[in-house]
C-alpha cells in the first residue's frame, strides 16, 4: 500500500510517497481501507518538526481518514468488516490503509460521502470544543471568528449558527467575504484594516450594537489576538485555537482582571485521549446536524494522494477556503 512519509522534518516538498507492506490490527483496533484524508494546517507543522507532539522519522504523517473497516483486532465489538467509518489519530492518516483505535473511529451516517467525513472531523471537532466546552457557548450569544475562511473557522461558522448564534467572520483578504458570507457570517470583520488593535474592536461593537463578542475563537495569534481581545463584551471568553499568523502572543493580566474577561486554550487532542467518550459524543452531534441539512459540505478542493504537494500548498499559501482533502484514487 501507498503511503506519504516524512523522511526528514522539511518542507512538504520533501514528503516521500512509498510502499509500504499492509497494517495489520492488533488488540482494540481495527483495519481501515482508506478512501478520502483531511488535510490541515498543523499537517505542516508536523512535517517541519515544529509541532508540540511529533515522532521520529520516518513516519507517516495525518490526522483524520475516512474509509471501510477491512478487518477488526481482537476483543472489537463495536465494528466488522464492511463498516463505513471516519477516524481520528495523532499521526499515520495519509496512507491508503490504516490501523486505528477502535475508539478513535466513527461509523457514518448512510448520506455521508467519504470526502465529507474526512473533511467533518478534525476541523468540527475543534470548532466544537472551542466553542462549546471551553467557551461555554450559550444560544444567543456573539461570536467573533478570526481565520474564519479556513477549515476550523468554517466549522465555527457552521456551528455558531447551528446553535443558535450570531457569527461574525474575521478575515484577511476582501475576496473571502462572500465566501464566509455563504457559510453563515452575520457580519464582517477586517483583519487588514489600519490600526487593527482599534479598528476590530470598533467593528464588533458597531456590529453587535456595543455590546462587544461574548466569545472569540481566535485562529491567528499575533497582532488579531491583541486587537480581539479588546473586542471582547464584559465577561467575554476568548478561545486561543493556533498561531497560523506564526505570532505567539502573550497577555496582560491586568486586563483580564479590568474587564471580567478570559482567555482559554484549547489542545483539542487532549481530549481524544483524554476522554474518547466525550469526543464519541460530540462527534454524533456533528453527524445529527450535518444530516438534518445544518452543516454544509466544507469541502472545496481535493487531489489524489498522489498529488499531495498541491493540497499542502493551498494550505501553506493560506489560500484554503474550506477544506482540502487527498483521495485514494490514483
Amino acid at each position: 500500500m501507498r503511503a506519504l512519509v516524512v523522511a526528514r522534518f522539511s518542507d512538504p516538498e520533501a514528503l516521500e510517497l512509498r510502499e509500504l507492506p499492509s497494517p495489520e490490527p492488533g488488540p482494540g483496533q481495527v483495519l481501515v481501507a482508506v478512501a478520502a484524508m483531511g488535510v490541515n494546517y498543523p499537517d505542516l507543522m508536523v512535517i517541519a518538526g515544529t509541532y508540540q507532539n511529533l515522532a521520529t522519522p520516518p513516519f507517516v504523517p495525518g490526522k483524520e481518514l475516512a474509509g471501510v473497516v477491512t478487518a477488526v483486532g481482537t476483543g472489537v465489538t463495536t465494528f466488522k468488516p464492511g463498516d463505513r467509518v471516519s477516524a481520528e489519530l495523532e499521526r499515520g492518516a495519509f496512507a491508503e490503509e490504516v490501523v486505528v483505535a477502535a475508539h478513535h473511529c466513527y461509523r457514518l451516517p448512510e448520506s455521508m460521502s467519504f470526502d465529507d467525513a474526512a473533511a467533518i472531523g478534525l476541523a468540527y471537532q475543534s470548532a466544537y470544543f472551542a466553542l462549546v466546552d471551553r467557551g461555554g457557548f450559550r444560544a444567543g450569544e456573539t461570536v467573533l471568528v478570526t481565520g474564519a475562511t479556513g477549515g476550523v473557522g468554517i466549522a465555527a461558522l457552521h456551528l455558531v449558527k447551528a446553535l443558535g448564534g450570531r457569527a461574525l467572520a474575521g478575515i484577511g483578504t476582501a475576496a473571502k467575504r462572500d465566501y464566509a458570507v455563504r457559510h453563515g457570517a452575520d457580519g464582517i470583520i477586517d483583519l487588514a484594516a489600519p490600526d487593527l488593535r482599534n479598528a476590530l474592536r470598533d467593528q464588533v461593537f458597531k456590529l453587535s450594537g456595543d455590546h462587544g463578542a461574548d466569545i472569540v475563537l481566535d485562529m491567528v495569534g499575533g497582532k488579531v489576538f491583541e486587537a480581539a481581545l479588546r473586542a471582547l463584551a464584559w465577561c467575554g471568553r476568548l478561545v486561543v485555537v493556533g498561531f497560523t499568523s506564526g505570532e505567539i502572543p502573550s497577555v496582560r493580566a491586568n486586563y483580564l482582571l479590568v474587564k471580567n474577561i478570559s482567555v482559554i486554550g484549547l489542545q483539542w487532542s487532549d481530549y481524544r485521549d483524554r476522554d474518547p467518550a466525550r469526543v464519541a459524543e460530540v462527534q454524533k452531534q456533528i453527524f445529527a446536524l450535518y444530516e438534518a441539512g445544518k452543516i454544509p459540505s466544507p469541502v472545496t478542493a481535493r487531489f489524489p494522494l498522489a498529488r499531495y504537494g498541491e493540497a499542502f500548498d493551498l494550505v501553506r499559501k493560506r489560500q484554503v477556503l474550506g477544506k482540502v482533502i487527498l483521495t485514494r484514487a490514483p
